[in-house]
């Protein structure tokens, strides 16, 4: 599996969930531009585009093309205002998606120097399903790991134990 100076934990775990799911000779669209775990899918032999850093609250023309089979959606719904918008255009029949969960001893992450680095949405597990149901997904499969840290205190022990990401495979209704 992957190591090195990547989330190797939440890499891995995201990488066998496409997997157990998503066929590789599948035609993915990846929201969000070209990042390390695109590059994981392409070694691992998926056909993968991704968007081109376009602001996908309002623009919606990465969607045109018909021809993917997949869209995935990997830590990216937690930093638009709207995913609503982007979620209910969205033409392939099947989406993964991954979010960071909403914990209750942490605030939501934010990058005061880089507002477009901020999470507007920190969702809750039932909260992510009601915004796929409401935009037309069936949720298919669903999975949840922990995220702990070498640190030492009460958050990085509480992380050990309370899952931080969720993935969900759906299908369009």
């Amino acid at each position: 599996m992957y190591e090195n100076n990547l989330p190797t934990k939440r890499y891995n775990h995201t990488l066998k969930f496409l997997q157990r799911h998503i066929e590789p000779d599948s035609k993915i669209l990846d929201l969000g531009i070209k990042n390390p775990f695109s590059k994981i899918m392409s070694d691992e032999g998926f056909s993968v585009s991704n968007t081109s850093g376009e602001d996908l609250d309002t623009e919606f023309g990465c969607l045109e093309d018909k021809s993917y089979d997949v869209v995935t959606a990997f830590e990216i719904f937690e930093h638009m205002l709207a995913p609503y918008n982007i979620l209910s255009r969205i033409k392939s029949k099947e989406l993964i998606a991954t979010i960071p969960l909403r914990l209750w001893f942490s605030s939501a992450y934010r990058n005061k120097n880089d507002k477009l680095d901020c999470h507007y949405h920190e969702f809750e597990d039932w909260q992510f399903d009601w915004l796929l149901e409401k935009s037309g997904w069936k949720i298919i499969d669903r999975e949840k790991w922990t995220s702990p840290i070498s640190k030492i205190g009460f958050r990085p022990i509480l992380r050990t134990f309370i899952p931080r990401y969720y993935a969900v495979y759906a299908k369009r209704v």
